[in-house]
C-alpha cells in the first residue's frame, strides 16, 4: 500500500446517463431523503443473507483458504517479476472457474526493479551487521560498496540545518513515527533531501508503528536534477541505537553494499472479472484491491486480504443467486506498490465512462477486524453510505470515517467519483507493512469473514439501488 497522491489539471464533465436516474449537481433527485433511506433498510434481509453466508455458513474461512494458496504457491509478487505475472495467470483461471462474467486481462506497462544483494555493516565504534532492506527504485553501490561517516538526523529540517556536515557521509534519518501518512514523507524523499546536501547514501528508520528488528521497504522517488544516492531502510531498533551513539559524541562509519538494479518496463495485466448489472449494466460499483507485493513475506496482508475480500463480495453475491441493477466490477490491480501504475492506465482507459461510476471502492489497508467504512463524497452520498452501514449492525461495523482515497482509486476521486476503503486496525498493519512479517500468519480467517461481508453488504446495496450515488 502507498499513500502516493496524483493531481490531474483539467475539467471533468460530468454528463446525464440516457438510462437508470443520476444524482448530479444539475439532476438532483426528486426523492425525499426519507424515500430513499426506506429503499435502503429494505435491504435488510439480504444483507443478513450475506453476513450469515459469509461469517457462519459455507463460504465462512474461504477467502483467507484462497488466499494461503495462492501466496503458499507463488510467494511475494514484486512488480515486474514473474512471480506477479504467474499470479495474475493464476487468478484469471480462478475467476473464470468461480463462474464471474466478462473475466478479462487488461494490459498495462509497469516497472521492474530488483534488489539484489544487500548489506550493511557498522565498522565504528563496534562492528555490527544491520537488517535493511533497499528501497523500491533505489540505485546500487558500486561492487565495493560505499564506506563512510554516517550523520544522524531526526528531520529535514535537522539535515538543513547540518547541511555542511552532511557531505561525504551517509545520512541516516532517526525521525519519530507519527503516523503513516505524515511519516513516509522520509522514505519516499529521504535520498533526494540527502543527496542536495552531499551525501553519499541515506539509511532510513523503517515507517513501522512496531518494530521486533525488522527493516520495512517501500517506494523512493528521485528527482529530476538532483543526484541519484543509494538509500535503504533500517531497523527502529538500530536508528535509535544510532542516534543515541552520535548523542555522546561517537564516531559512526557504516560500510553499505546493495546490488539494486531497474530494467525496462515489463508487461503486465489488471485483472477485470464482473457480475452484469440486470437494470443498468453500463453503470458500475467498483470493488478492488491489488494483487502485487513488495519482495518480502507472502504479500498476504499487503494487499493480498484486499484482493481476496474483494473477490469474495463478488462470490458471495453470486452465490446468493443476486444480481444488482448495476455491474459489480472486480479489478485486481497490478503495480501499485510503484504508486498506483496499473491502477492509472485504467483509469486513462476508462475514463471516458466517468458518468456511469458510482462509486470506487478499494481495500488496501488490511483485513482485520473492520472498524468502519472510510468514505470521500459530497454530504448527500454520505448520508446515503451511513445509511448502508446501519445493515451491518449485526457484525457491529456501522461506523462512516472520512478519506476514503486509496492510491488506486484517487484518480477516480479526484475526478468527482464518490471513494470508500476498508479501515481497521491500522497499529497492526503497519506492524507487518513492506516486511518479511507480512505473512498468512497474520491473517485472522474469522475476521477476513467480517471484512468481506462488510464489503459485499456495500457493495452490493449501492449497486443495487434505483439511483447513482450523488456528487458534489
Amino acid at each position: 500500500m502507498e499513500f502516493l497522491l496524483f493531481t490531474f489539471v483539467g475539467v471533468v464533465h460530468l454528463l446525464s446517463l440516457s438510462s437508470g436516474k443520476s444524482i448530479y449537481k444539475n439532476d438532483i433527485s426528486r426523492r425525499t431523503f426519507q424515500e430513499i433511506k426506506e429503499e435502503i433498510a429494505s435491504y435488510g434481509d439480504v444483507a443478513k443473507a450475506i453476513i450469515d453466508l459469509a461469517v457462519y455458513g459455507k463460504a465462512q474461512n474461504r477467502s483467507y483458504e484462497r488466499l494461503a494458496l495462492l501466496v503458499d504457491t507463488v510467494g511475494p509478487r514484486p512488480s515486474g517479476s514473474r512471480s506477479l505475472e504467474k499470479a495474475i495467470q493464476i487468478m484469471y483461471q480462478n475467476l473464470r472457474e468461480d463462474g464471474l462474467e466478462n473475466v478479462h486481462l487488461e494490459p498495462v506497462k509497469i516497472p521492474h526493479w530488483e534488489r539484489g544483494e544487500e548489506s550493511a555493516v557498522m565498522l565504528e565504534p563496534r562492528i555490527h551487521r544491520m537488517a535493511i532492506l533497499g528501497l523500491g527504485s533505489s540505485i546500487g553501490t558500486p561492487p565495493e560498496g560505499i564506506t563512510a561517516e554516517v550523520l544522524v538526523v531526526t528531520s529535514f529540517e535537522e539535515l538543513q540545518r547540518r547541511a555542511p556536515e552532511a557531505r561525504g557521509k551517509i545520512v541516516v534519518y532517526n525521525q519519530p513515527y507519527v503516523n503513516y501518512s505524515t511519516t513516509v514523507q522520509y522514505r519516499v524523499q529521504g535520498a533526494v533531501e540527502a543527496a542536495k546536501v552531499g551525501a553519499l547514501a541515506s539509511l532510513i528508520r523503517s515507517v513501522a508503528s512496531f518494530s521486533i528488528y525488522s527493516p520495512h521497504t517501500g517506494i523512493q522517488e528521485y528527482q529530476d536534477g538532483v543526484p541519484k544516492i543509494p538509500t535503504a531502510c533500517i531497523t527502529v531498533e538500530d536508528a535509535e541505537m544510532m542516534s543515541r551513539m552520535a548523542s555522546r559524541g561517537n564516531r559512526i562509519v557504516i560500510q553499505l553494499k546493495m546490488g539494486a538494479k531497474n530494467y525496462p518496463d515489463a508487461d503486465s495485466f489488471n485483472t477485470v472479472a464482473e457480475i452484469i448489472g440486470s437494470k443498468y449494466p453500463e453503470q458500475v460499483v467498483l470493488v478492488s484491491g491489488h494483487l502485487d507485493s513488495w519482495d518480502v513475506g507472502q504479500g498476504a496482508m499487503d494487499d493480498g486480504g484486499g484482493a481476496f475480500i474483494s473477490w469474495e463480495a463478488l462470490s458471495l453475491i453470486k452465490d446468493l443467486g443476486l444480481r444488482p441493477k448495476r455491474t459489480l466490477r472486480l479489478v485486481l490491480w497490478t503495480a501499485e506498490e510503484q504508486g498506483g501504475v496499473g491502477a492509472f492506465q485504467y483509469y486513462l482507459l476508462h475514463q471516458a465512462n466517468i458518468s456511469n461510476y458510482s462509486l470506487v471502492m478499494e481495500s488496501d489497508l488490511g483485513t482485520f477486524l473492520p472498524s468502519g467504512l472510510q468514505f470521500t463524497g459530497s454530504d448527500k452520498a454520505r448520508a446515503i453510505v451511513e445509511e448502508v452501514m446501519r445493515l451491518l449492525q449485526p457484525v457491529n461495523v456501522t461506523r462512516v470515517f472520512r478519506a476514503g482515497e486509496g492510491t488506486d482509486i484517487n484518480f477516480w476521486i479526484q475526478a468527482g467519483v464518490p471513494g470508500a476503503s476498508l479501515l481497521d486496525d491500522l497499529y497492526r498493519y503497519f506492524s507487518f507493512h513492506h516486511s518479511h512479517g507480512d505473512t498468512m500468519t497474520a491473517m485472522d480467517p474469522k475476521q477476513m469473514n467480517v471484512a468481506a461481508a462488510v464489503w459485499a453488504v456495500v457493495s452490493y446495496v449501492i449497486a443495487d439501488m434505483e439511483e447513482m450515488l450523488p456528487r458534489s
